[in-house]
């Protein structure tokens, strides 16, 4: 017995169908709760190649919801814990695991190299900047979230509409893990439908899931999905840049109240709600808003055009 012939026999797959699966190269980005399932399975399926890029290390409180972590991991980069992990259940898959955060400037490489891109991350800045990449790029992008009972996952990109314009319209306000609370088997499920909707796209199944998005109620027992093959794209969506792309001119502005200092000595560190009283002064080529997810920088720029007509820019500033 080989070890894929169980799927193998699957007429969806056969031997042309694991031959592409060992041929192909998956991008994951994240490596937490949602990559724990995404990982194995596509392991475990004999996706030939897997690049993993995360920059975050394991600490024991996400041991409940990250289970291919054992305490002897503990401190250590969650990519290469993952990756020795992976090695061990199958030593057939390449495992290339990248110590780093995603940020624009590194993302086109690693798409354009992928056949394939999962965003397992947890910020907005990552999962649009991956969406936009994808967009140019005309690659397929599986995206999901979990949060508390519920979460979602859908292929964007790729010839489907981007996540934006799944999401014209981000939340006022966002909670964490740490302040809403997950449970694991809820980001477990939004993993396990992403590696299916990976194979899926890998095998050419029909229908595709790219245009469907599936959304989970753990809490009611309930799942609803649907299709957005026909959802607009924004018509001026505020990019993301790396902070290698800061300029001279631009006026940064770090939004981090949380962070003692900023993140470079020549950024304003400000609250939300001191930037509206902030005058720009003639001759700024650009705004930069930056802070932890993306998210309090997009919702200011959106406010801040409405009385400066001037280019703005975001930037996602990880932790440490």
């Amino acid at each position: 017995m080989t070890r894929y012939e169980r799927q193998i026999v699957l007429p969806e797959v056969g031997a042309e169908g694991q031959e592409r699966l060992r041929s192909a190269h998956i991008l994951v980005v994240g490596a937490g709760g949602l990559a724990v399932p995404v990982l194995q399975y596509l392991a475990g399926a004999g996706v030939g190649r897997l690049t993993l890029v995360d920059g975050d290390h394991i600490e024991e409180g996400n041991l409940h919801r990250q289970p291919l972590y054992r305490m002897a991991d503990l401190d250590a980069p969650k990519v290469q814990a993952a990756a020795a992990a992976l090695h061990a259940l199958n030593p057939e898959v390449d495992i290339r695991p990248m110590a780093t955060w995603l940020d624009p400037e590194i993302a086109p490489a690693l798409v354009d190299a992928a056949d394939l891109v999962l965003d397992c991350a947890d910020t907005f800045a990552a999962s649009l900047t991956l969406s936009d990449t994808c967009r140019a790029a005309g690659k397929p992008l599986v995206t999901a979230s979990a949060l508390g009972l519920q979460g979602y996952v859908a292929g964007v990109c790729g010839g489907a509409p981007s996540l934006r314009a799944v999401f014209p319209d981000l939340p006022a306000s966002a909670p964490t893990c740490s302040s809403a609370g997950i449970l694991g088997p809820v980001v477990a499920m939004m993993g396990i439908m992403q590696a299916q909707m990976a194979l899926s796209v890998l095998l050419d199944l029909s229908p595709s899931p790219l245009g469907q998005m599936l959304v989970w109620d753990a809490q009611n027992w309930r799942m609803v999905d649907f299709r957005f093959d026909d959802a607009p794209e924004p018509a001026a969506p505020l990019p993301f840049i790396a902070a290698s792309a800061i300029r001279p001119g631009d006026l940064v502005i770090d939004l981090r109240t949380e962070a003692p200092e900023p993140f470079r000595a020549d950024a304003l560190h400000m609250s939300t709600d001191a930037l509206p009283d902030l005058g720009i002064a003639p001759g700024t080529e650009r705004v930069v808003l930056a802070c932890r997810t993306g998210l309090r920088a997009h919702n200011c720029a959106v406010a801040l055009r409405a009385r400066w007509q001037g280019d703005i820019a975001l930037l996602g500033v990880p932790d440490g």
